[in-house]
């Protein structure tokens, strides 16, 4: 943990408390402490997101090895490549989405109760944090290649991260 700041490890154990109260295998649920509301549709809408959630957050492990240049050996956070092909030619950040969509999107659709809205926000607000914080540090890393990735490719937001993708592969299309 080189250059964590007090703020990193404040914000990370904030986010570790919030990820464990809303987890979707929730144990304020589990032991009756919370008896949220129950919605069908919801539930299986919550399975689907808690599904791309999972591929998202697991993106960076299938991915860096592949493509960052990642030692034999090392783990994937160990890249000297900077990635900007397959899911992250749409988001930089699709481990913290996809931390969002599993965590705390999934757990207010299983269990609709307000505090869970509520952490779920707070939540998905301190990710967000983190995630100006990681493109800080890739700037670091990656120099002007990294800030002229972060003007094509949006942080999290897969909605214009795809309509920006579709543009840009029509363009290319087209020459």
């Amino acid at each position: 943990m080189k250059n964590w700041t007090k703020k990193n490890i404040f914000l990370s154990s904030l986010l570790t408390v919030l990820g464990i109260i809303c987890f979707p295998v929730n144990l304020l649920v589990i032991t009756g402490v919370i008896k949220p509301g129950f919605n069908q549709f919801a539930y299986w809408i919550g399975w689907i997101i808690w599904l791309l959630g999972m591929l998202l957050v697991l993106s960076p492990m299938i991915m860096f090895p592949h493509k960052g240049g990642v030692a034999k050996g090392k783990a994937f956070v160990h890249t000297t490549i900077l990635v900007n092909t397959g899911i992250y030619s749409v988001v930089r950040h699709p481990q913290y989405l996809g931390g969002i969509f599993a965590i705390f999107v999934t757990t207010i659709l299983w269990y609709p109760h307000w505090l869970f809205v509520v952490l779920g926000i707070f939540g998905a607000v301190i990710i967000f944090l983190s995630s100006k914080e990681e493109d800080q540090r890739l700037m670091q890393k990656f120099g002007d290649n990294y800030k002229e990735y972060m003007q094509k490719v949006p942080g999290m937001n897969i909605f214009l991260g795809f309509i920006r993708y579709n543009k840009h592969r029509i363009k290319k299309d087209q020459l």
